[in-house]
C-alpha cells in the first residue's frame, strides 16, 4: 500500500515540475528584457552618458578620448576649386645645378649634402689634365704675343732707318693683332675656369651661389665628364620654395597670377601654409590635359623639395569662411551638425547651415564663430555614443 501510494502521488508532482519549469524560463526571460530596458541610475551611468539634450561627457579615462581630434576653427578666403594635387619643387631661381666644365678624375669632395656653402667655395677637388692643356696654351699664347711685339718693333726700327719696307710692318702689325687674339682667348679660358697660369692640373669646381647643399652625385676617384646627364652637385635656398600644379583645363578660368593659396602636406596637417600664383603655363599638355602653375611659397623652413601638396587657390575678394573637414560633419537627413567642444572633454551637438560642400571640405555659413573648438576627427563615434545614451 506505501509503495503504490507513492507512486500513485509522483505523477502529478512531475507534471507540476515540468510546468513549472517552462513557466520559470518565462519569467527568467520576460524580467531579462525588462531589467535591460530599464535605465541606468545616476551612479552606474557609464562615461559617455549626456546630462543635457545633445550634449555628452567624457572623463579622462574614457576610451572615446584617445579617438577623438579637436580643432579650433578660424576664418579663411573662401575657396574658388577643390583641392589640387601640387608638389614642393625648388625654387629654379635660386638653385644652381653644378656641372664640370672639363674631364678629370674626382680627388676630394669638400661639401657634404646639407652644408651651407658660399659663392665661390670648392665643392670637389680633382685632377683634370683639361686644366693643364689650358694652362700651357695661355702660357703659349702670352710668349708668341711678346715674340711677336718685338718683332714689331724692331721692324719699326728698321723702317725709320731705311731698311726696311713699309709692308714689313704691316705685316708684323698683324701677326701681332693674331696672337693677342689667341692669347685673349686662352686668358679667358682659364678665367672661366677659375684658374690661374701658374696652376697645374689641379681643379677645384666652386659653387655658383651661396646656399645649401642639397644633393651630390660624385664619389671619390670617379671619372667626371663635363657632358655627364647628371648634375654633380645641386645648391639652392631652401627657404625659397615653389609649389607645382598640374592644373586641370576646367579649373583654368578660376585662376590668375598673383591669385593666394593655401598649402597643406600630410608632415604637418594641422597647418596651411600661404602663397601666390607665380607663373601660368602657356600651353596645355597634350597627354594630361594639364596646364603647369608655378606658386611661390612661404615653407618657414619646414616644407621639403619632392613633398606632395594639397593647394587650394582662395578668392580674391575680402569674404571669408569657416572651412571643415567632411570628416567633422554629422548629416541626419537635411540638416548637418557638428560637435562642439565648451569645455574640456564636454561636448554639444551643434546644428550649421553649409554654404558650399565639396568632396573633402565644407564651408560653413551659420552655426560656428572663430575660435570654436571642433571635433573634426570621431565625430561619429560621439554621435553613437549620444545616440545609445538618450
Amino acid at each position: 500500500m506505501t509503495i503504490k501510494t507513492t507512486l500513485n502521488h509522483m505523477r502529478p508532482i512531475l507534471i507540476t515540475k515540468s510546468k513549472l519549469r517552462l513557466f520559470t524560463g518565462f519569467l527568467i526571460l520576460h524580467a531579462g528584457l525588462t531589467f535591460s530596458a530599464y535605465p541606468l541610475h545616476a551612479a552606474e551611468k557609464t562615461p559617455g552618458t549626456p546630462s543635457l539634450a545633445n550634449e555628452i561627457v567624457l572623463t579622462p579615462r574614457s576610451p572615446q578620448v584617445a579617438s577623438l581630434k579637436v580643432e579650433a576653427v578660424a576664418e579663411i578666403p573662401v575657396p574658388v576649386t577643390e583641392p589640387l594635387n601640387g608638389k614642393i619643387i625648388l625654387d629654379e631661381n635660386r638653385t644652381a645645378r653644378v656641372f664640370s666644365p672639363v674631364a678629370g678624375r674626382a680627388m676630394a669632395i669638400k661639401a657634404q649634402v646639407g652644408d651651407q656653402v658660399k659663392a665661390g667655395q670648392a665643392l670637389l677637388l680633382m685632377d683634370s689634365p683639361d686644366v693643364g692643356s689650358a694652362v700651357a696654351d695661355t702660357r703659349k699664347a702670352q710668349v708668341d704675343l711678346q715674340r711677336k711685339q718685338q718683332v714689331l718693333e724692331r721692324n719699326h726700327m728698321l723702317m725709320e732707318g731705311g731698311v726696311l719696307a713699309k709692308k714689313e710692318v704691316e705685316a708684323a702689325q698683324a701677326d701681332v693683332g693674331l696672337a693677342r687674339a689667341e692669347s685673349d682667348r686662352a686668358s679667358a679660358r682659364l678665367k672661366n675656369l677659375g684658374v690661374s697660369t701658374a696652376g697645374n692640373d689641379s681643379y677645384a669646381l666652386r659653387s655658383p651661389i651661396s646656399g645649401t647643399v642639397v644633393d651630390r652625385n660624385i664619389n671619390p676617384g670617379s671619372e667626371v665628364r663635363p657632358d655627364a646627364a647628371e648634375p654633380l652637385f645641386i645648391v639652392t635656398d631652401p627657404t625659397n620654395l615653389w609649389a607645382s600644379i598640374d592644373l586641370p583645363e576646367r579649373d583654368l578660368s578660376r585662376i590668375s597670377q598673383g591669385q593666394k593659396v593655401s598649402v597643406q602636406v600630410d608632415a604637418y596637417p594641422d597647418e596651411i601654409f600661404s602663397g601666390e600664383v607665380k607663373t601660368i603655363g602657356v600651353m596645355v599638355d597634350t597627354s594630361t590635359r594639364r596646364i603647369p602653375v608655378r606658386c611661390v611659397i612661404e615653407s618657414k623652413g619646414k616644407l621639403k623639395p619632392e613633398m606632395y601638396a594639397r593647394i587650394t587657390p582662395l578668392d580674391s575678394s575680402q569674404h571669408k569662411v569657416i572651412r571643415l573637414p567632411n570628416s567633422a560633419l554629422i548629416t541626419e537627413g537635411l540638416y548637418s551638425y557638428v560637435f562642439v567642444e565648451e569645455r574640456p572633454l564636454h561636448f554639444r551637438k551643434r546644428a550649421v547651415t553649409l554654404d558650399v560642400q565639396r568632396r573633402e571640405y565644407a564651408t560653413v555659413k551659420k552655426g560656428l564663430k572663430p575660435g570654436d573648438r571642433v571635433v573634426t576627427g570621431g565625430a561619429i563615434l560621439l554621435n553613437s555614443e549620444l545616440s545609445v545614451n538618450k
